[in-house]
Parts: C-alpha cells; sequence; structure tokens
C-alpha cells in the first residue's frame, strides 16, 4: 500500500490489485462509520482509493500505512437485476475468443454474478467485475464513434453498461432498456461502488 497526498485535504491510496482496491473501500467505509476515520468522500478506482476533505491527511497517511486490510465483506442484500438481449453485434468475436458457440455467451456471461468495482467514464456507468479470468477479452482495435445508450460491453476484466451513447471500444454482447442514471433517483447512479449485479437473459424481439 502506498499512500500520497493530493491537494490540501485529499490522499490517494494505491494497492496492488482491484481485489485489495475494493477490500480497502470497504473497510475504509466501515471506519468513517465507526467513527475511526473523517473523509467527506471515499472514491474507488481499478486499483486507487481517494480520500477527499481529510483534515490531517498526514496524520492519516501515518495510520493508513499501518493497517492490516481485510477481505472485502460479501455485500448484503439482492442483487440488481438487469434484464438484457444477448444481441450485441460483438458477440461472434467473443464466441471466438472464448472458442465456444455464439449462442453460449449469453448463457455464461449470465451465469456469473458481478460486484461494481468502482464507477466512472460517464455519469452511470460501473465497472463491474465477476467474469472469470477465462473470459476476459480485450477492446476492439479500432473503437466505435457512438455506442448505443444500454449496451452491455466487455473490455478486460469488466462488464460495463453505456447508460448514454458515447463512443467506445468495448465488445458489445448485449442490451438493455435498464435505465442506469435518472437525476430524478435517488441516488440517481443505478449502479454504485460494492453492489451486486446480475443480468437476466430476456428474448431480443
Amino acid at each position: 500500500m502506498r499512500v500520497l497526498p493530493v491537494g490540501e485535504e485529499s490522499l490517494l491510496v494505491e494497492v496492488s490489485s482491484g481485489e485489495e482496491a475494493q477490500a480497502l473501500h470497504a473497510e475504509l467505509l466501515r471506519r468513517r462509520a465507526a467513527g475511526e476515520l473523517t473523509a467527506d468522500e471515499i472514491v474507488p478506482a481499478a486499483r486507487t482509493v481517494l480520500l477527499d476533505g481529510v483534515p490531517d491527511p498526514s496524520a492519516t497517511a501515518a495510520r493508513l500505512t499501518g493497517w492490516r486490510i481485510p477481505r472485502a465483506p460479501s455485500p448484503e442484500g439482492e442483487p440488481i437485476a438487469i434484464p438484457v438481449r444477448y444481441d450485441g453485434p460483438d458477440v461472434p468475436e467473443v464466441a471466438a475468443l472464448w472458442d465456444v458457440p455464439p449462442e453460449e455467451v449469453g448463457r455464461i456471461h449470465a451465469a456469473a454474478e458481478f460486484r461494481v468495482a468502482f464507477c466512472g467514464f460517464a455519469p452511470g456507468f460501473g465497472y463491474l467485475t465477476g467474469l472469470p479470468d477465462r473470459y476476459h477479452v480485450p477492446r476492439r482495435a479500432t473503437p466505435r464513434t457512438a455506442v448505443p445508450a444500454g449496451s452491455v460491453a466487455l473490455a478486460g476484466p469488466y462488464t460495463g453498461v453505456y447508460p448514454r451513447s458515447s463512443p467506445g471500444g468495448w465488445r458489445l454482447i448485449g442490451s438493455t432498456d435498464t435505465v442506469l442514471w435518472d437525476h430524478a433517483r435517488v441516488p440517481a447512479a443505478l449502479l454504485v461502488p460494492g453492489a451486486r449485479v446480475r443480468f437476466v437473459p430476456v428474448g431480443s424481439g
């Protein structure tokens, strides 16, 4: 673990893996709730966690370096169910990378339970982990200039759902009508770090 000062009241904690970042995020939230840590915001990323609004960054950094971070606890409650049509244009390419028939892509993907590791890229976009290593796929060599909203996509170890139309280089395997970002909802984002997610296959018609 490496703790770096960022500005006057922020710290960036670097760890060696996504799993460690998720565990650290969960532990920081737990300690803040218990009154053992003061921070306005705790924001996870792929292998870092940002603490913003820390009154005494030097003292907090010294304490953090001595912590033993336990494994992230299993999220409580039912997973968020996202209906998906496995009709994406990249299904044949993903099937070839996985060495399975195209019709197996949706079954394999829907069999996994996912967890939101962190959010970013666009409001409402969650980076979901849960697929076994053998199903990780590279990004497209040439990104698309426009990916439709609701596209379910793969890149590296992550699954994501595009909350709005935007450029993107992820491999598109499906589509959903689920609203990922809604200003009228509290919270506006459907997917938040630590949440469990299941994809539920539905017909493509």
